[in-house]
């Protein structure tokens, strides 16, 4: 029995979402994805599962680096005569502050098989500010290719390809830049195209009735921007009887900056940034999750509630604070809530 987690889509999208928010007072997202699989191997063909009906609705809370960001988000996914997965997902965080940028300026298996996915989806957002109203929009695609390869009855091991590509206002109506000790407006380009190469390996180590599970994950992102980006992390997962599971975590991200960032720009470029999230730095997180399967209700949904917390130490190598002129650092804290159903 391979254990996994079942709400990390969710703080991967609040992550991105933190990361790219334009800092406008409220932001609302919404996507659509359709999900297609197929299966081969030598010999013999399989059938794909598709991922079963579903429905979750979470609150989540993020309080660090001067920005705290709170809010409902939901998903629903459904399959379509069991040859599609169709999902939709929609989420609304409500932002108090400004950052500091801105205030300075399974299953066991028995036999090896290979399983392929393949998914796209569309976001669209609406920019403004409390001065300006709404007055840009932002568009952003996202295609995913990934391989999952069963090693072993314990193990296995997936690869995944992740393409963005967005286009509008990507940056912030609030935030300023420095050139040659000037304050001046940032200037974004209004395209960017991304990529991100995902490892996974998970492994069951549970003995007789204690099932318990492995697992190790780095990622590589790249852009056009110039950014490149490292992360790692380990998992291990464990159940503590038939109801409860419970999952630890850490995480190390590393990122160079993106081609137009500086501190303190010393030339006139046409784009200039000094958004923090462009700059050398890195991160380590360290979390814990508890999940308690209810049952059923009414002999048809299968009810679990979920809390997950998070702690994440940012430390930035050429962004400084101007008040204190030193380079920069805050610590966050993550709050999730959900509760999910499948049907």
């Amino acid at each position: 029995m391979v254990a996994t987690s079942g709400s990390g889509v969710w703080m991967r999208r609040l992550r991105r979402a933190l990361a790219r928010r334009p800092h406008h007072l409220m932001r609302a997202g919404r996507a659509l994805g359709v999900v297609v699989g197929g299966v081969a191997a030598a010999g013999a063909a399989y059938a794909v599962d598709l991922p079963e009906d579903r429905a979750d609705a979470m609150y989540h809370f993020y309080d660090g680096g001067g920005t705290r960001a709170d809010g409902p988000a939901l998903l629903i996914r459904k399959k379509i005569a069991d040859r599609l997965s169709i999902s939709g997902s929609y989420f609304i965080d409500s932002v108090s502050n400004a950052s500091i940028d801105v205030v300075t300026t399974a299953s066991p298996y028995k036999e090896k098989r290979t399983e392929y996915s393949l998914g796209a989806s569309r976001g669209a957002d609406q920019v403004g500010s409390r001065y300006d109203g709404m007055f840009d929009t932002a568009q952003h695609w996202r295609y995913r290719l990934g391989v999952t390869q069963i090693l072993t009855p314990r193990w296995l091991m997936s690869a995944n390809l992740e393409a963005v590509s967005d286009n509008g206002y990507l940056g912030n109506p609030y935030r300023v830049a420095q050139v040659f000790g000037t304050l001046v407006q940032e200037r974004y380009p209004r395209t960017r195209s991304s990529r991100a190469l995902k490892l996974r390996a998970v492994g069951d180590i549970g003995q007789g009735e204690q099932r318990a599970a492995l697992r190790a994950e780095y990622r590589y992102f790249w852009d056009n921007w110039e950014i490149k980006a490292h992360t790692l992390e380990l998992g291990y997962t464990r159940y503590f009887g038939a109801q409860w599971l419970g999952e630890g975590f850490v995480r190390y991200n590393t990122q160079k900056q993106a081609l137009f960032y500086a501190d303190n720009a010393q030339s006139e470029t046409r784009y200039v940034s000094r958004n923090k999230q462009l700059s050398d730095f890195n991160d380590v997180s360290i979390g814990a999750k508890a999940t308690y399967a209810a049952g059923k209700i009414a002999d048809k949904y299968d009810i679990k509630w979920n809390a997950q917390y998070q702690f994440m130490r940012f430390r930035y190598k050429n962004f400084t604070d101007i008040r204190t002129h030193s380079l920069y650092s805050f610590d966050a804290n993550v709050l999730e809530l959900f509760v999910s159903a499948t049907f």
